[in-house]
């Protein structure tokens, strides 16, 4: 991988998706946001687009295993995302443990002071930033 092209990473939900950017060095998270749609194949395509136009060289898909190492439905869904992805296009897909990442968005959160509708449209946001600040710490 081109240490000068950004890493994105991916916290897939069923109506909200967290996406997180790195900056080109792949070292710091850069901008993060929320896809809203319920739709896989068009939550996909955003993500292809934005990999895209963004010179991203791997996307980080979020793997929610269970405390025990088992898969669950979360992380059936989220295998789905990364195959569907790798049908799409051309860049490396990885799946990544993000275990208590979500628990971790919302403490984030309630120690900044974001509660309510505010908290609901960035926690997912949160959540793929903390991925991929776990992935890039990893490198």
């Amino acid at each position: 991988m081109d240490r000068l092209a950004r890493i994105m990473a991916i916290d897939y939900g069923d109506a909200r998706t967290g996406v997180a950017v790195s900056d080109e060095s792949a070292t710091l998270t850069g901008d993060a946001w929320v896809i809203q749609s319920r739709k896989m194949n068009d939550v996909a395509q955003n993500i292809i687009s934005e990999a895209q136009s963004r010179n991203v060289a791997c996307i980080i898909v979020g793997h929610p295993k269970n405390m025990d190492g088992s898969l669950g439905a979360r992380a059936e869904k989220s295998t789905q995302l990364a195959a569907l992805l790798r049908s799409l296009c051309d860049i490396e897909i990885k799946l990544w443990d993000e275990r208590l990442t979500t628990k971790s968005a919302h403490q984030v959160l309630t120690n900044s002071g974001k509660f309510g509708k505010k908290r609901k449209n960035t926690i997912d946001a949160v959540a793929a930033s903390l991925i991929l600040e776990g992935y890039l710490g990893s490198l």
